[in-house]
């Protein structure tokens, strides 16, 4: 299926929620799978617990066990049971054996689609049971190969038509990265990017092998996790999605922007106590919404940073020193560049010397200001075990409004 086809039918099937089961049950099986793995969890959730019991096996029957498994979790637990026993017997003992683990390690990603065969086996042998498993499956496998079930390495499949049948696979061994069973995803990707390979094998807790990862496995998780990131920022739930009703969007949304609201007080608060000054100096006022729209902005990229960094467990509370000062020192240099072009702007329509001087010190400030906070409340929230991406935005953002409006404005009260 091309892409545009796809596209139209995912947006299809997004906006008409009284036909997404119908429209769903339209598609063939290659193209439900392709739709399956582009639509948001609760679309899909929707439409797997609208289907019969006959369509729900049909489609788990056909994707790879791994996805099945992700799918089959969406369901209610009384009808993931039901559907389990109905499937086909060696698919039920893959799937049973798959849902036994944690979702969020590993062992949570990883699939059954490979043989396992001795270094000491030969070509004939292995190629034998390399078409027993399509056979069975009707999927090619990978060749894990073990020595009392221990891993050795691995086999390029494609290399099994170059050799001979009598020959033995010992010298044709690959190396394969590897990973514990109760690995969190990150340490996962990790594995990936310090091993470039197209799959790892999982290891259990005796050092037995348990199954196989391969990239695009992790390349879906690594979308949800951009995906999650993004609504983390932005303060709204990953699971609203565009085709929602105002209802729904309300209902996620309004509780953070009420906490929102509350630190805005706190803001203004700070410019209340500066009510006289602003009343003399009504300048002061056309230059407020630069002071804290600066400083957010500037706190924003640095907590994007750091928040990267955290994920990729590039930093942590101990060793951000170095992190800090480069921050600071950034901060500061950027409040001086933009400082001035600010404070030359001021001199140029309004001739305003103080004024300029003023607020060219109070976007150095807040600038630094942004770069402290930005650097250090992610760190801290990651300590204490909260998300930084969700929970840091806000006591940042209210810190570098609050100093910001506090500097320029206590300047202004000093000088004018």
């Amino acid at each position: 299926m091309d892409r545009k086809k796809l596209r139209s039918l995912i947006q299809k099937i997004n906006f008409s929620p009284q036909q997404r089961t119908e429209l769903f049950l339209e598609l063939t099986l290659h193209e439900q799978a392709l739709i399956a793995r582009n639509l948001a969890k609760h679309i899909l959730k929707s439409i797997l617990r609208a289907l019969s019991d006959e369509k729900l096996i049909e489609f788990v029957e056909y994707i790879e066990s791994d996805e099945a498994v992700d799918y089959i979790q969406l369901l209610s637990p009384k009808s993931q049971k039901k559907i389990v026993d109905l499937l086909r017997d060696d698919l039920k003992q893959t799937i049973t054996h798959l849902l036994s683990f944690d979702p969020q390690t590993a062992a949570g990603l990883m699939n059954l689609d490979y043989i396992q065969v001795s270094p000491d086996a030969n070509v004939e042998d292995v190629a034998k049971k390399f078409k027993l498993h399509e056979r069975r499956t009707g999927k090619s496998p990978s060749i894990i190969v073990s020595d009392n079930d221990r891993l050795v390495g691995h086999l390029p499949g494609h290399e099994l038509g170059f050799m001979n049948k009598s020959e033995k696979i010992k010298k044709y061994i690959k190396h394969i990265p590897y990973v514990r069973y109760n690995a969190s995803h990150d340490e996962v990707i990790d594995v990936f990017h310090t091993n470039p390979h197209s799959k790892i094998v999982v290891l259990g807790e005796n050092k037995n092998i348990l199954g196989i990862i391969y990239t695009d496995d992790v390349l879906h998780i690594l979308e949800e996790d951009e995906s999650a990131s993004l609504y983390d920022f932005a303060g709204i739930s990953d699971e609203e999605a565009v085709t929602d009703s105002f209802r729904k969007k309300v209902n996620f949304r309004y509780k953070w922007l009420i906490i929102n609201l509350g630190t805005a007080f706190l803001a203004s608060s700070v410019v209340q106590l500066f009510n006289d000054t602003i009343a003399k100096n009504v300048l002061l006022a056309v230059y407020m919404p630069i002071v804290a729209g600066m400083g957010g902005n500037s706190a924003t990229q640095t907590l994007a940073v750091l928040v990267r960094g955290i994920s990729q467990n590039q930093i942590d509370l101990k060793s951000s020193l170095s992190t800090l000062r480069n921050e600071l020192m950034s901060g500061f240099i950027n409040g001086v560049i933009n400082g001035a072009i600010v404070a030359s702007v001021v001199m140029i329509v309004n001739r305003n010397l103080l004024v300029a001087m003023i607020l060219g010190i109070a976007m150095v400030t807040n600038l630094v200001v942004a770069s402290f906070f930005g650097t250090v409340i992610p760190l801290i929230m990651k300590q204490i075990g909260k998300d930084p991406a969700s929970s840091a935005t806000i006591f940042i953002t209210t810190a570098t409004d609050v100093l910001g409006f506090f500097v320029f404005l206590g300047l202004a009260a000093i000088l004018l």
